[in-house]
């Protein structure tokens, strides 16, 4: 029942949030916030064991498949949509799938969240396979959509994680790992797009962004697998070239224009003295890793 749940309790600090001034509502909110990274950090353990699951599913060509509803959906489509600029992935390998589908990412579809019948749909439109992982998302922990999709990943061997922000919640039973954070009661009773939304999208952050270093992605702290999407994407390409090899902004343009503008062959390029063609092999070779490749 909802008032059992963390998320649906009252913050004793805000009972009269309707008398007290804008400056101390937003002193006590700015305090409540900055518990939510604490509540994450009690799940690192938790939040790596998915890592690998998610890790080893993009190595063997499955994908990262978010799910949810309200906020948690559109959190977890958020982050899907910045994978492919941000590390190069194919729109298909992170993919983000919302209650009611993408129209109800900017309007409210009523009863889609409840629906058990859509979460399993919408993984069967995707072909869902074992070699994906899903990530179940919820603040209650307890939405329908989300736990039906969970139970069905779990039926096709896929892998299956819960991201929820109450102890014991059902969606944690319905996956192989549980992530809770628990945040204490919002600020704003039963407002979980607050510290609740916030926690999530530290949680998506986090599971996407060391994912995709351990596949290979990165460089150091370097995004080399950026696309160049606009002008300053492609400037940002070559400030990375340049931080990677030392070069100067003349050397990073050149060798990002005979690397196709992929960052990434630029730098090995730089670093090896490899033609274009030898430096696509040595990366395949090292499973995409700049660094084992310019050894």
């Amino acid at each position: 029942m909802l008032e059992h749940l963390t998320t649906e309790a009252r913050n004793e600090r805000t009972m009269n949030l309707d008398e007290i001034s804008i400056t101390q509502f937003l002193t006590i909110m700015n305090e409540e916030d900055a518990k939510v990274a604490h509540a994450v950090r009690e799940q690192i353990s938790q939040i790596a064991q998915a890592v690998e699951k998610i890790a080893a599913s993009l190595r063997q060509n499955g994908r990262l498949i978010y799910m949810g509803a309200g906020t948690s959906g559109r959190i977890g489509l958020l982050d899907a949509v910045e994978c492919p600029p941000t590390f190069g992935t194919a729109p298909e390998e992170v993919v983000g799938l919302i209650a009611g589908g993408e129209r109800a990412f900017i309007k409210a579809v009523e009863g889609a969240e409840d629906s058990e019948e859509l979460g399993v749909e919408d993984l069967k439109k995707i072909r869902l396979t074992d070699k994906d992982t899903v990530v179940g998302i919820a603040a209650s922990g307890r939405t329908p959509y989300v736990i039906a999709g969970l139970e069905y990943a779990n039926e096709i061997g896929a892998s299956t994680v819960a991201v929820s922000c109450n102890q014991s919640s059902l969606i944690s039973q319905a996956a192989q790992i549980a992530i809770e954070i628990v945040n204490g009661p919002e600020v704003l009773t039963g407002s979980t797009r607050l510290k609740s939304g916030t926690s999530q999208k530290l949680v998506c952050n986090m599971l996407s962004t060391a994912a995709m270093i351990q596949v290979g992605k990165v460089y150091g702290n370097l995004m080399v697998d950026v696309q160049l999407t606009n002008e300053k994407l492609v400037e940002r390409a070559k400030r990375i070239i340049m931080e990677a090899t030392s070069c100067d902004y003349a050397t990073a343009e050149h060798y990002l224009e005979l690397a196709n503008n992929t960052p990434k062959a630029a730098i090995v390029m730089i670093l090896t003295g490899a033609t274009y063609e030898e430096t696509i092999e040595k990366l395949e070779n090292a499973s995409g890793f700049v660094r084992q490749a310019i050894q």
